[in-house]
């Protein structure tokens, strides 16, 4: 039987064609994801060695879940994104302390660097 691949990633995302964008950004990195569609499925990773959550924080209840997986455990990172014009949504996200807040444009643009691991530069504006 084939060992367990556990996953580096987790990507809390609904959209089918964003998620499996993402996941296979990860994989071209050589990293395992794991996709889920809903915020009360973070629990199931609550004890797993996975150290980034990519989430959609326009899903309802994604926030308040997405903080909490990543305040579980240390050296744990939530990057978040969203419509730079969503700017209640930002600051929720911000406030529930999500370490970063991307535009969704933005967030595309350095996926490749966020799957494999690096640092994020900062810039002015959504991100933060």
């Amino acid at each position: 039987m084939p060992e367990a691949v556990v996953p580096a990633i987790i990507v809390l995302v609904r959209d089918l064609v964003f998620s499996s964008k993402i996941a296979a950004e990860a994989r071209a990195a050589g990293v395992a994801a794991q996709v889920v569609r809903n915020p009360e499925e973070l629990h199931r990773f609550s004890q797993t060695a996975a150290k980034l959550l990519i989430v959609d924080v326009t899903l309802p209840g994604s926030i308040p879940a997405s903080a909490h997986w990543g305040h579980a455990e240390p050296g744990r990172c939530v990057v978040a994104f969203v419509s730079h014009v969503d700017q209640s949504t930002i600051a929720e996200a911000k406030q529930a302390g999500i370490d970063k807040v991307l535009a969704r444009g933005r967030f595309v643009k350095m996926l490749p660097q966020l799957v494999r691991g690096e640092a994020v530069p900062e810039s002015s504006g959504t991100d933060g």
